[in-house]
């Protein structure tokens, strides 16, 4: 992925380097928007987990994490529009390399916390007595942690390494300028970053797509209570699937245009300068997801819409909302089974009949 800067890598095909204007005029409201709002919800969302979630389970730490992850990038991107709208890096190159690190470290922690939580949804639903159902709140911390260990320790080279540079003697924060200012270092960084954001996409991508079709045709399947059931049971695997589309999809596939057009066609400068455009303006959407995130917690987890639904004025709280797909694995389960007792003491006495 190309990173916010004022020249794109076309040396080594021929192509000059060319100035991006396209980031300064786009990027800047949209992360602003992106603040204001990702602010916003997950200022709320932590004030309902810290003060008003009474109990927590192994969903709601997965949560709770990815809160935390939605912070870090929310309070690195504020020096990224000011570098935007100034024109250049102010804030010293100690600094750049964190903001570099939070932005996108953040983009990996929030990719695999979603899919650890359509995973355990999966589990809950589908295998309702696998072991993975009984987690303790210590071993999902412990898995938390195992994922933040899993995103972060790619990312820690770029603390590394100096990432200012000064083209026309002004200062900029950027991955890279040109193909033949950068070292050997500099570049196995780069192409390590454009693998992992293709791959972080891809794979949770898939494992998304398929926690979701076999919580549907499980549902379905056993018929598991009424439709609308089947419904508040698949709202959470949408609504992690549509965050993960809107925010992360465009950026990997101008990566890929990017990554394809850098290796096979180094003379067509053109395409070459419109998808580096487009991939500057796809990293307003990439970090809209920490916006879009307490939707899914409102989602996830039934305990956190309580909590937010009894923390409102009582003429704007929600309906009663007793079951979703949370609670749904256990409440089926009960169901089927007192369904089966009931129908196995009738046989009994109509026999002895």
């Amino acid at each position: 992925m190309l990173n916010l800067t004022t020249s794109v890598p076309g040396g080594r095909g021929g192509c000059p380097p060319v100035g991006i204007q396209l980031e300064g005029v786009i990027l800047p409201p949209v992360l602003i928007i992106d603040v204001i709002l990702g602010l916003l919800g997950n200022m709320v969302a932590l004030w309902i987990f810290c003060f008003k979630l009474k109990t927590w389970n192994p969903n709601n730490l997965f949560l709770f994490n990815l809160v935390i992850a939605d912070f870090l990038v929310l309070v690195s991107l504020p020096l990224r529009i000011d570098s935007l709208l100034r024109g250049h890096w102010v804030f010293g190159d100690g600094l750049c390399r964190i903001n570099l690190f939070l932005m996108f470290s953040n983009r990996s922690a929030s990719i695999a916390l979603m899919t650890v939580v359509a995973i355990y949804r999966y589990f809950k639903v589908v295998h309702p007595h696998h072991r993975f159902n009984r987690l303790t709140k210590h071993q999902a911390a412990f898995v938390s942690a195992f994922v933040w260990l899993l995103v972060i320790g790619p990312r820690i080279p770029m603390l590394a390494y100096n990432h200012i540079k000064i083209p026309g003697n002004k200062t900029q924060c950027f991955f890279f300028t040109s193909y033949n200012e950068m070292s050997r270092a500099i570049i196995v960084l780069v192409g390590m970053h454009r693998i992992l954001t293709v791959l972080e996409f891809l794979l949770p991508m898939a494992m998304l797509l398929f926690c979701s079709v076999r919580i549907f045709g499980f549902l379905k399947s056993r018929q598991m209570g009424k439709p609308d059931k089947v419904r508040k049971a698949m709202r959470v695997c949408v609504a992690i699937v549509l965050v993960f589309m809107v925010c992360f999809l465009p950026t990997t596939v101008t990566t890929i245009g990017l990554w394809v057009i850098g290796s096979y066609r180094p003379w067509d400068c053109p395409s070459f300068y419109t998808f580096t455009q487009l991939n500057i303006a796809s990293l307003g959407l990439n970090f809209l997801n920490s916006a879009l995130d307490p939707i899914v917690y409102v989602f996830s987890s039934s305990m956190f819409r309580k909590a937010l639904c009894g923390s409102l004025p009582r003429a704007l709280r929600c309906r009663n909302d007793t079951s979703d797909g949370e609670d749904m694995p256990s409440s089926g389960t009960q169901s089927t089974n007192q369904q089966e007792l009931k129908s196995t003491e009738t046989e009994r006495e109509s026999k002895a009949m």
